[in-house]
């Protein structure tokens, strides 16, 4: 059916959750980005910072916990709305911290605000689009934290340079608010939206499930964790989530250590291997999806890719072979954008095996088990990189880093193949 025919205003639906997901990730960067400066004012080490991370993390899987049950009760667009207060009002609550206790408490807020970010995210994709589609609109939108990531050195390092480091918190924090405005005013679900043709409604439908998977209704945790699928979705996050954190929040802090690069020339490798995913994320929703076109089952696509982009993280472990920064950035630039595009179809894997009025609570919980990875890989990562500082050889830690993240995915292929070989869509009966 041509697009023309079928109306197209999903698409925006799609632009105000890449924007959202771009201001989700300016925000949580801020920190990576400012961590020099940061380091040397507060006097942190590399386990200090880890412990900062930890809070963040900690405090973001019990918010996606939370939030996944708390969308699927009162809808998407409370959701948002209520998530993207809190975690700019956090973001700007940065400045305002004079020890290291400020930071933890700013960060502890923002993680439990932007945990509302993807359960709302993948619901709103699962309401807006069919299936054959929700693996590009998840990758479009995923993108957002690219897009973040690479505006987060492109303007940070400028604002902080110019005005102080608290006014990089606090205009970073101020963009959400402009963010909510345009939800307001054009978001709604499409059965309600007086701007949605019909014969994009239909097509929106054409492929989901029937009306008895598909009503409003609540499901208990326990039910959800007894269902295998739910465990398929859970190992893929918590092995795979913790290395895109290190990602994030490590990145500036090897660059800078590792090549000795300043605040001023630090920018250009991030903003390469972080345009890198945006290329990753996009694609690897695309190459799922292209793969359905073909004629292939839904879970076969779905597998296929991801094992693709698993193998794609491997050539990470070669970074401790060479000395060239460029020759690193390929290689961290590869491994990062496969992480996305495996992002990309593990959440709408989710989406193709739980029906709507589950998904944001099925997402919450597998997100959360990311989110108790995040936790724990700071201490590892803060241990190992403050054992060979003392030591004098840094960078032997981040080999041994990049070697954990070369072997991840793979890993997490195999259990989520153990726990859902097919991908069957979970039916959910009322008791």
């Amino acid at each position: 059916m041509n697009s023309t025919v079928i109306g197209r205003y999903r698409w925006r639906i799609c632009a105000l959750l890449f924007f959202a997901t771009t201001i989700n990730y300016i925000d949580r960067q801020v920190i990576g980005i400012l961590k020099p400066i940061l380091e040397k004012e507060f006097n942190w080490t590399e386990s200090e910072y880890g412990q900062i991370v930890m809070v963040f993390s900690g405090c973001y899987a019990l918010g996606l916990l939370l939030f996944g049950r708390f969308v699927d009760k009162v809808g998407t667009k409370v959701g948002y709305t209520v998530s993207i207060v809190v975690w700019s009002i956090a973001a700007m609550a940065h400045a305002l911290a004079k020890s290291t206790f400020g930071f933890g408490a700013a960060r502890a807020l923002l993680g439990i605000g932007e945990a509302g970010n993807f359960p709302v995210a993948i619901k709103s994709t699962a309401e807006w689009f069919p299936k054959k589609e929700r693996a590009l609109a998840t990758g479009i939108f995923n993108s957002g934290a690219n897009i973040g990531a690479v505006a987060a050195p492109a303007i940070v390092p400028w604002l902080a340079g110019t005005y102080g480091w608290q006014e990089a918190f606090i205009w970073t924090g101020v963009i959400g608010f402009v963010w909510l405005a345009f939800w307001l005013v054009m978001y709604e679900i499409p059965s309600r939206h007086k701007k949605l043709s019909k014969e994009e409604y239909a097509y929106i439908h054409s492929d989901q499930e029937d009306e008895t998977q598909t009503a409003k209704r609540k499901v208990p945790w326990m039910k959800l964790f007894a269902i295998r699928q739910t465990w398929a979705f859970v190992f893929g996050k918590l092995l795979t989530d913790p290395i895109w954190w290190f990602f994030l929040f490590w990145l500036p802090s090897y660059f800078s250590t590792t090549f000795k690069l300043d605040m001023k020339n630090l920018g250009l490798p991030l903003i390469i291997v972080y345009t890198a995913t945006t290329v990753g994320s996009i694609g690897g929703g695309y190459l799922s999806g292209w793969f359905i076109s073909k004629g292939w089952p839904v879970f076969k696509a779905r597998k296929v890719a991801m094992l693709i982009f698993a193998v794609c993280v491997v050539p990470i472990v070669f970074a401790r072979y060479t000395t060239n920064m460029w020759a690193v950035v390929a290689l961290i630039s590869l491994a990062a954008a496969a992480h996305q595009a495996w992002s990309a179809n593990i959440f709408t894997t989710a989406s193709d095996m739980f029906p709507k009025f589950a998904l944001s609570s099925v997402v919450g919980i597998g997100g959360m088990a990311g989110s108790i990875g995040g936790l724990l890989f700071p201490i590892v990562v803060g241990g190992l990189l403050d054992h060979f500082k003392a030591l004098g050889n840094i960078g032997a830690g981040y080999n041994i880093l990049f070697l954990i993240c070369g072997v991840m995915y793979l890993l997490a292929w195999v259990a989520m193949h153990l726990f859902a070989p097919r991908m069957e869509q979970v039916v959910i009966k009322e008791d």
